[in-house]
């Protein structure tokens, strides 16, 4: 189907091309000088001292997991309203989850009160996810951590060049965890990036993203090595060039398109402000609390139908007008995999917003008349 508007689409052009012609013209595809720089060009934006590219976010989520000494035995505290990988990170290294509410239908963050009802003498960490691109708690929730001597791990998949209180999300915690996947504000296909400010992390997930070589490909191409031990049980999240190279160009567009993003839910935000639609994190974009500085991504538009409506009576009345809808998410809990190992996690905030979520086109090449568009008919449906 041809939607008249989709619910993402990408900002590429002549550059990203060109880019990729460079990395072939180079004859080096795999991790390598480009990488390098697309780390380097990723920690100073964000302001972490280290930055490490991994095949995808959730190779970087597992690897924090890992870095972090998580295995067999050990609890981290998770949100259930958030994509799966949240959760399965966790669970690829032998520990095990204990899901926490969101705060409620305003804020669809997890909740610091939940998260310290949460702990147990088995907790090791807690997992943020930044729903949206709209700032967890994260002072509240390092003050939770402090007291209890966990690690924090951001999944900050939703927020490339999101920041609370002048601070970028993702250099919070312990470790930040970004996704490039084609949907994303920065995107090229697949692929992710682990920051920290700790070296001890740093060079571990150095380590295990590549096998646990002691010297890569890149180093024995450029006569540094001619041959390598393997010190660990290591895997293969490694990036490659050509991905890098569109990463390079779309982290320069990364502040103008958040930009465009913000004008296009500001004109959402003012349309729907007067209709029966719930709108998640509207107080947050206003800005309501001088204390607190907050500078969100905008990676979705997510709202709340009225409670006993039909979601999909709805979708499919935007659907006929060509506007593509979704929904985020499907708590991690209600999946089948889920249910059979927690079978009495009950967290009535996330069921009931994930009952009434539908998710609306916001992309940064949408045009006005697009927005305008998406009005229409949501109003209309409604």
């Amino acid at each position: 189907m041809t939607w008249r508007v989709p619910l993402v689409d990408i900002d590429y052009g002549d550059a990203e091309a060109q880019a990729v012609l460079d990395v072939l013209a180079n004859r080096w595809l795999t991790m390598g000088d480009v990488t390098m720089d697309f780390e380097s060009q990723f920690a100073e934006t964000v302001g972490a001292e280290y930055a490490l590219a991994t095949s995808n976010a959730t190779a970087a989520l597992h690897l924090a997991c890992l870095s972090l000494g998580i295995g067999a035995g050990d609890e981290v505290i998770v949100p259930s309203l958030s994509f799966v990988a949240t959760a399965s990170a966790v669970l690829y290294t032998g520990a095990s989850v204990r899901f926490a509410d969101i705060l409620g239908l305003d804020e669809l963050t997890i909740s610091p009160i939940d998260i310290e009802k949460q702990i147990t003498p088995h907790t090791k960490a807690i997992i943020v996810m930044h729903y949206g691109g709209y700032p967890c708690r994260m002072p509240e929730i390092m003050d939770i951590a402090d007291r209890h001597k966990l690690s924090v791990i951001e999944d900050a998949a939703h927020a490339p060049g999101a920041s609370l209180n002048g601070k970028s999300l993702g250099i919070w915690g312990d470790v930040g965890c970004f996704s490039f996947f084609s949907n994303k504000n920065l995107a090229i296909g697949e692929g992710g990036m682990l920051v920290t400010d700790r070296e001890d992390i740093a060079e571990q997930v150095k380590l295990l993203r590549s096998h646990a070589m002691t010297s890569l490909t890149w180093d024995r191409h450029q006569g540094h090595a001619y041959t390598y031990d393997v010190v660990d049980l290591g895997y293969n999240d490694r990036i490659d060039e050509i991905r890098s190279s569109l990463g390079l160009v779309q982290l320069k567009k990364l502040s103008a398109n958040n930009a465009r993003r913000k004008r296009i839910a500001e004109k959402y935000f003012q349309a729907f402000s007067g209709s029966a639609l719930g709108l998640p994190f509207r107080k947050k974009h206003k800005n309501l609390h001088a204390e607190t500085e907050i500078n969100p991504s905008y990676h979705i538009f997510p709202v709340l139908l009225p409670e006993g409506m039909d979601r999909a009576a709805f979708m499919e009345s935007l659907h006929a007008s060509g506007v593509q809808t979704s929904i985020h998410y499907p708590p991690i809990h209600h999946f089948t995999y889920y249910r059979r190992m927690y079978p009495t996690t009950v967290l009535p905030e996330s069921e009931e917003a994930a009952r009434r979520e539908v998710t609306l086109p916001l992309f940064p090449t949408m045009s006005d008349d697009q927005v305008s568009l998406v009005v229409e008919t949501v109003l209309s449906a409604l």
